[in-house]
């Protein structure tokens, strides 16, 4: 593998630690601000997958990329359902009063 290779691995993993640090100590009263700033990062990861794996520069590539695009996308589809399902806790089930 090349030294290039083994950087970006390194600065990949060492992000992975990172971000899951500072998410395992969020409040849980953050959580729904934090899952719409969750889906913001996420459109921007889809969004450079697909051009990672639009430029066809290697397979290796392409299928990375290919797994971002479903990893980010699974990840914002699931943040909007948990982020619906937070908010419908908070409506009242009794009817409105006229």
């Amino acid at each position: 593998m090349s030294s290039n290779l083994v950087d970006l691995l390194f600065i990949f993993m060492l992000a992975c630690f990172i971000g899951f640090e500072v998410i395992r100590r969020v409040s849980p009263l953050l959580h729904t601000p934090l899952m719409s700033l969750t889906n913001a990062l996420d459109a921007i990861a889809v969004v450079g997958a697909i051009v990672m794996a639009g430029e066809h520069k290697s397979t290796f590539a392409t299928i990375l990329g290919t797994i971002a695009i479903v990893a980010a996308t699974s990840n914002i589809v699931g943040g909007f359902l948990i982020t619906d399902r937070m908010l419908k806790m908070f409506k009242s089930s009794r009817p409105a009063k006229p």
